[in-house]
């Protein structure tokens, strides 16, 4: 697997689905792009903002987290 490319979180702000047409989320270092989901949709989902990371909200999700399985990779948060 090629090394993926590294964002700081300012750069990770601006995939939001505003500032930027992506929609990025970052959970435990790795960031997601999650711009197909429907669930993403204007980059907010339920409570949850897109350009930040999650890591700290998972514990409070419906979820656990495999849901990040179905999204690509698209870089690490440094």
């Amino acid at each position: 697997m090629d090394e993926l490319p590294q964002y700081t979180k300012s750069q990770l702000a601006l995939r939001n689905g505003q500032d930027k047409p992506q929609i990025w989320v970052a959970y435990k270092g790795v960031i997601y792009d999650v711009t197909e989901s429907r669930l993403w949709r204007n980059g907010k989902h339920y409570e949850h903002w897109a350009g930040q990371d999650l890591t700290d909200e998972l514990p409070d999700a419906p979820h656990t987290e495999s849901v990040f399985e179905k999204f690509q990779k698209v870089g690490i948060l440094v």
